[in-house]
């Protein structure tokens, strides 16, 4: 909804009555990722939440007094039913209607709802595999990156190729995932999920899952 509105060169800040739900951590995702919707920064005013974190990082009370006073005096203060700043162009979201949802499959800003993940894909593919050349030349595969030989053209009809990668053969098919990682700068900025992201791989190993050869 941000970057529909267009807020490049802009500075957001986020206010209203959901911030009391939103830890430090949370925030701190979201204004990280500024760049995903397009703003210069993200920012959320000082409130009870911004000094539990200057406890948890080790301020002093003298510190954490200071910066309480100075944020009241100044008028950045925010608690629950405080007036709002005036802006130059705000927009509204229910906290109600957000849904668990992954970026792709090629931009960071495109969002695809987890509960449609699977019908997202499937329709992917068929339109990047909709308008294959069947008369095309013989294409070489992975070669700079170490790949096998050239594909021929009876696999690029049936949707596969057959290479080698770390002394592996492998046949790569239509809708194969050949990259894959579970961190990013985003995830750095909130412990939760680095935990989460964490957990996640090793219930994945504990389970059998390994990596492919061709998947990085």
């Amino acid at each position: 909804m941000l970057r529909k509105l267009g807020v490049v060169g802009k500075f957001v800040e986020f206010y209203g009555d959901g911030l009391q739900h939103l830890p430090l951590a949370d925030r701190a995702t979201i204004g990280n990722m500024a760049p995903e919707y397009g703003a210069t920064c993200g920012i959320f005013p000082i409130d009870a939440e911004s000094l539990n974190y200057l406890r948890l990082s080790g301020r002093s009370e003298e510190q954490i007094n200071l910066v309480e006073a100075y944020a009241k005096a100044q008028g950045l203060w925010h608690e629950p039913g405080s007036p709002h700043a005036q802006y130059s162009t705000t927009l509204e979201l229910d906290m109600g209607t957000v849904k668990p949802s992954l970026a792709g499959p090629k931009r960071p800003q495109d969002r695809v709802l987890l509960e449609d993940v699977q019908k997202n894909y499937r329709e992917a593919l068929v339109g990047m595999t909709a308008n294959r050349d069947k008369r095309s030349e013989d294409v070489s595969s992975f070669v700079n990156e170490g790949g096998g030989a050239a594909v021929g053209n009876e696999q690029l009809a049936k949707g596969f190729a057959d290479i080698e990668i770390e002394n592996h053969k492998v046949r790569l098919k239509d809708g194969a995932v050949v990259i894959a990682a579970i961190t990013s700068c985003t995830n750095t900025s909130n412990p939760a999920v680095m935990i989460g992201a964490g957990l996640l791989a090793r219930n994945a190993a504990a389970k059998g899952l390994n990596r492919q050869p061709p998947v990085y």
